[in-house]
């Protein structure tokens, strides 16, 4: 049996109380994994400055190599873990078991966290608007226009309390390293895979394993690294993100609620956008906050609606080591089935229709686990309430909506692709300040640019600029003129 211990800035621990990791098929342990407790965390992390202080002992550049080699042995190396090792058809295959993911979608985000390390320069580069990250590391120097300026670190770890369901968030806490950050992880109970295989090619690689700590843990270890560290990620449902809003110590990520606007200049050609909104909807399960959850247009809605329908309704629960799997299990039980009485209820409104009821039933039960098959709705109308929701699967919704009304009642939108070409709409989306990432011309939600920042830069989370002067001869003694 595998046993996975905490790992407290770099030192493994072996608690009492073990969580087991089961495979969501067989109901079988795959891992023990040790649990931290709320007392534990918050001694350690008395001491996070050790984990800053230890990768402020190598200079950027070295560490961006070193991360460099790290993202080539996180997907082709076998490397340790636990009282054991992980070679990375085991990673996909584990993560798969407890997650209910695809294992060639479990590859798939690995390739993604990979590109992401090898090419950790030039997204810092473009993060950092071509800010010398000597500067990060110092605390100040002389900008290009030849200005002294200062950044200061606000925390010397980033914490990341992680979900279960979706490994691709992981790329948003990846730069911390080579910013010379330590990193405080509280792994999601089904998905302590990435964590750990991540900080293992990392520590292979060379960077200080005092510049990690991973805490698996029920709610009460989340809950005390939030309030241990003064930077932090947490990623949960609308009511998490309501709960941190106004919390500067707090970056939430919640549901995307992304979506794709069909302007009234090219609606009635939206039959060359369907490949879009199909990919935007079904890609890696729906599981994502960029997959799209509501298509909205003036005219044609029905006809969209049944159209998109046609290409994901069929779409069957297969094995989760078939190929051409595309659906994700629900593995918590009674979660599909909840979920599903939710839309039930929605479908019940006037003007709303459901378009992939003709292709079967949607929830699908076995065992130890459910299935939800793609759905998509059409709504007549903004006010009905399924328009303004988001689920875990390839789930959308269609709405009519004149194109003048759009900007106004779409809600948040996480990443909003407007396909039009009328110039004055444009200007008014790119002034639309509920739209977070904005594409404007035929891009699925789910195609991100890693050069662009995600729901705010980390850099402006971790870093604060502050006014910083130097007398003529220290700049002199320091070579800074």
């Amino acid at each position: 049996m595998l046993e996975i211990p905490v790992l407290r800035f770099g030192q493994p621990y072996d608690s009492l109380e073990k969580d087991e990791v089961k495979h969501f098929i067989t109901g079988e342990p795959i891992a023990k994994v040790s649990q931290a407790n709320g007392g534990i965390i918050q001694r350690d992390v008395r001491k996070a400055q050790q984990a800053r202080d230890a990768l402020r002992e190598i200079p950027p550049a070295q560490l961006l190599e070193m991360i460099t080699k790290a993202a080539d042995l996180y997907l082709n190396a076998e490397l340790p873990l636990g009282n054991g090792t992980q070679t990375p058809d085991d990673f996909a295959h584990q993560q798969s078991a407890s997650t209910g993911l695809p294992e060639h979608m479990c590859k798939g985000n690995m390739a993604k966290n990979s590109f992401v390390l090898t090419n950790m320069n030039k997204i810092l580069d473009c993060l950092t608007r071509g800010l010398d990250i000597n500067i990060l590391s110092r605390g100040y120097g002389i900008e290009n226009r030849g200005v002294v300026v200062s950044y200061q670190a606000q925390s010397p770890v980033l914490a990341a309390v992680l979900p279960s369901n979706s490994p691709g968030v992981h790329t948003l806490w990846l730069p911390a390293i080579p910013l010379q950050i330590g990193l405080v992880l509280k792994p999601g109970p089904q998905e302590p895979w990435t964590p750990y295989r991540i900080a293992s090619a990392f520590m292979q690689a060379g960077i200080p394993k005092e510049a990690f700590a991973i805490y698996p843990g029920g709610a009460e270890a989340g809950a005390a690294v939030l309030a241990a560290c003064d930077r932090s990620m947490i990623f949960g449902g609308t009511p998490t993100v309501e709960r941190y809003r106004g919390d500067h110590r707090v970056q939430a990520h919640g549901p995307g609620f992304s979506k794709i606007l069909l302007g009234d200049d090219v609606v009635d050609d939206w039959e060359k956008y369907l490949d879009i909104m199909v990919e935007s909807i079904y890609i890696n399960s729906g599981r994502g906050c960029i997959n799209c959850s509501g298509i909205w247009a003036s005219r044609h809605t029905k006809e969209i609606a049944a159209a998109i329908a046609e290409r994901v309704g069929p779409a069957e629960a297969l094995p989760p080591q078939d190929p051409n799997a595309g659906l994700a299990a629900f593995t918590v039980p009674g979660m599909a089935k909840a979920v599903w009485g939710m839309i039930e209820a929605d479908l019940k409104e006037n003007g709303v229709t459901h378009a992939t009821e003709k292709f079967g039933s949607r929830l699908v039960e076995k065992e130890n686990c459910a299935y939800l098959r793609p759905t998509i709705i059409h709504c007549s109308s903004p006010a009905n309430a399924v328009a303004s929701k988001e689920y875990m699967f390839p789930f959308s919704t269609v709405v009519e909506c004149p194109q003048a009304q759009m900007i106004d009642k779409i809600g948040y939108t996480l990443v909003g692709t407007a396909i039009t070409e009328d110039e004055a709409w444009i200007r008014q989306l790119s002034d639309c300040v509920h739209i977070d990432r904005l594409n404007i011309g035929p891009i699925p939600t789910t195609r991100l640019n890693w050069l662009q920042p995600h729901e705010g830069s980390i850099i402006d989370f971790l870093f604060r600029g502050r006014a910083y002067q130097m007398s003529e001869e220290r700049m002199a003694k320091l070579g800074l003129k």
